[in-house]
């Protein structure tokens, strides 16, 4: 599947596996954050994915291990779930060399469109997604009320996504 192809049914894909984690986990803050990575996972795959087979079955199956995960990583670390930027792309996960290089390139742009992000969203996105800081903990760190730490998250992760994408078509 090409990286265009992709694009094109990743806003059906994203809502699907959005469903998944919210039948998960039931909290909308969870859900998203597997969505996230979920559709992070199979943006970097995107081109190993056989178009004629049923990508969004791959999805659900990517989505529900992303969903095991973070239950285990939440269980033992008292309920924050830490983003591991290591994770979305491990190169011992890759099959060829150059999907090793791939990945590493992957990760590289990664780190490097979360340096883009205005500081302040920076400061929130690393805190809730690298540190994995609970919103309660975030907000209180800040000062920022609860409901504007997740909608910044949430808009610092688009960016990030939307920056990522761009990157990627080079």
């Amino acid at each position: 599947m090409t990286r265009s192809e992709f694009e094109h049914i990743a806003a059906q894909l994203r809502q699907r596996v959005l469903k998944v984690g919210l039948d998960f986990f039931g909290s909308k803050e969870d859900a998203e954050d597997a969505a996230q990575e979920t559709m992070v996972q199979l943006w970097c795959y995107c081109e190993h994915i056989d178009a004629e087979r049923n990508v969004e079955a791959l999805a659900v199956r990517v989505a529900k291990n992303c969903c095991v995960s973070m239950h285990r990583k939440v269980s033992q670390r008292d309920g924050s779930f830490v983003f591991d930027s290591a994770n979305t792309k491990e190169p011992s996960l890759c099959e060829t060399p150059q999907a090793q290089l791939e990945a590493k390139d992957t990760q590289r742009m990664l780190m490097e469109t979360i340096a883009l992000l205005k500081p302040r969203e920076r400061e929130l996105f690393e805190m809730r997604q690298i540190e994995g800081l609970s919103v309660d903990e975030v907000s209180k760190q800040t000062g920022i009320p609860k409901p504007s730490v997740v909608a910044m998250v949430s808009a610092a992760r688009k960016k990030v996504f939307i920056e990522l994408t761009r990157r990627m078509k080079q």
